[in-house]
């Protein structure tokens, strides 16, 4: 089976964002998270990301509803595990979930879900999304017990942190890559669905070509900056071109 692209498209909001913060909806609004999504959808992506922070400084719950009713992919809604976010998503109905950690001073996330250490609420948020026909998947770091923990959780996939082997350099890169290396097997012997993302760009993709039994690859920040130069459609085409690849 290829592997899958989700395309992240939080920056586009971001963008809009610097100068319509405060008019999101107004006409004159732009760039549009929904056209990016359609342009998404003309390059080949496989899914969508996005995630409404608590604070809203990028995507607004009226795109995420309006993208979910208009672009006909799957949707990925990247969440808080938060009673707010818990109950937009259950009134949203993607696809999929994806639990993440979220912090006001982060300027993007940073590090995995502690599973470990907040598994009853992890838990308790995989079961309210996942009986309402949500799957759930938690981002969390390539550790081992993040991986047992998750798979205890009832959630039917992971997404691995990457994030650590992109700002790794020399003999660091092979570590990171051999701690993904072991996190996938494990999460795939658990029945997890194993996906990954952050940082992964166009040069440092095919490092990851070792990593068995991954199924999807979300990918925003790099996408979105080579589309400045290509096109949003273009940019998802070439990045599709690269992860056919991918020998597992």
């Amino acid at each position: 089976m290829p592997l899958l692209l989700g395309v992240n498209i939080d920056h586009i909001a971001t963008l809009r964002q610097a100068r319509y913060a405060h008019t999101p909806d107004s006409p004159n609004a732009e760039p549009s998270p929904l056209q990016a999504g359609l342009d998404a959808l003309e390059g080949g992506a496989d899914s969508l990301t996005i995630h409404v922070r608590g604070d809203r400084r990028h995507m607004q719950d009226a795109d995420a509803f309006r993208i979910r009713s208009e672009v006909p992919l799957p949707l990925n809604f990247e969440m808080g595990v938060t009673e707010e976010m818990i109950g937009i998503a259950l009134k949203l109905k993607p696809d999929f979930a994806c639990l993440v950690p979220e912090s006001r001073e982060e300027v993007t996330t940073e590090g995995g879900l502690d599973v470990t250490g907040r598994y009853d609420a992890t838990r308790d948020a995989v079961q309210r999304l996942q009986d309402a026909g949500v799957i759930v998947s938690l981002f969390i770091d390539p550790d081992l017990p993040q991986v047992e923990a998750a798979i205890r959780s009832g959630a039917k996939m992971i997404e691995l942190h990457t994030g650590c082997f992109a700002n790794a350099m020399g003999s660091e890169v092979d570590q990171e890559v051999d701690r993904l290396i072991a996190a996938a097997r494990l999460g795939h012997e658990g029945g997890l669905q194993v996906n990954a993302g952050h940082g992964i760009n166009y040069t440092n993709l095919n490092r990851l070509f070792v990593v068995p039994h991954l199924a999807e690859f979300n990918i925003g920040h790099s996408i979105i900056s080579r589309s400045t130069r290509v096109g949003l459609t273009t940019a998802v085409r070439e990045m599709k071109e690269r992860m056919a690849a991918y020998p597992f």
